[in-house]
């Protein structure tokens, strides 16, 4: 069956604008795990040093991981939408130390043989993949001691495990289609203590002040030892 994954995560690009050119302290790169401007912590949340490597997973336009890269890390980001890195090397062309590949989650992992300090997902691949699957891959590629960190929006109450995400497209299209796994605090910390990460925690970041409700769910484990390894 051939995957419609790609298709749907161009649609989703073409609707998404290009992050603005400074935030709010000024600056023009940063890091952002929530769905709002300016708000949540930074790329602290890692534990990165300079020359560390990092990989993103699902990428985007790449906001992210170019501050990563200026901040002296080789910085990889993964992306299936052409699309989305297509924006990704308009706005950041020339950013050393920066990686784009467009590729799925599983197969880069199950190719790569690089071994990573750290790996994050923002609202990326780790939502939409099955975990059975991700955070094994995930934990073969990190370093002992490195940091899995990944944001999405929380749960909707009563559904959890897999669910379907609707990406609109053309008003004579029926919506895009992808899966995602969501999972409430206590399971996501079960499941990647399940898989080898320890020192796990698990927390709903609260919306900004004003009307919006929704939170940003933050989870951050650390690659522990499993199986000799």
């Amino acid at each position: 069956m051939t995957d419609s994954r790609p298709t749907a995560w161009d649609t989703y690009a073409r609707s998404e604008p290009q992050r603005r050119t400074v935030n709010a302290k000024g600056e023009t790169t940063w890091f952002n795990w929530t769905q709002y401007p300016d708000h949540g912590p930074g790329a602290d949340v890692l534990g990165l040093a300079p020359g560390d490597r990092v990989l993103d997973l699902g990428c985007g336009a790449g906001g992210n991981s170019a501050h990563l890269a200026t901040l002296g890390m080789t910085s990889v980001g993964i992306d299936l939408s052409a699309g989305q890195l297509a924006k990704a090397r308009e706005r950041w062309t020339g950013v050393d130390g920066m990686e784009l590949h467009q590729a799925d989650a599983l197969a880069y992992l199950a190719d790569t043989s690089t071994v990573f300090d750290a790996v994050y997902s923002v609202f990326g691949a780790v939502w939409f993949t099955d975990p059975g699957l991700l955070l094994p891959a995930v934990h073969a590629n990190l370093r002992p001691g490195g940091v899995l960190a990944f944001s999405q929006r929380p749960p909707v109450e009563g559904c959890y495990g897999c669910q379907a995400s609707y990406i609109p497209r053309g008003p004579d299209e029926d919506p895009a289609v992808v899966k995602r796994w969501d999972y409430e605090p206590d399971e996501w910390a079960r499941i990647l203590r399940e898989h080898g990460f320890t020192d796990v925690s698990v927390s709903v970041l609260a919306a900004p002040p004003g009307n919006r409700r929704t939170g940003t769910l933050l989870v951050r484990g650390v690659r522990g030892v499993r199986g000799g390894q």
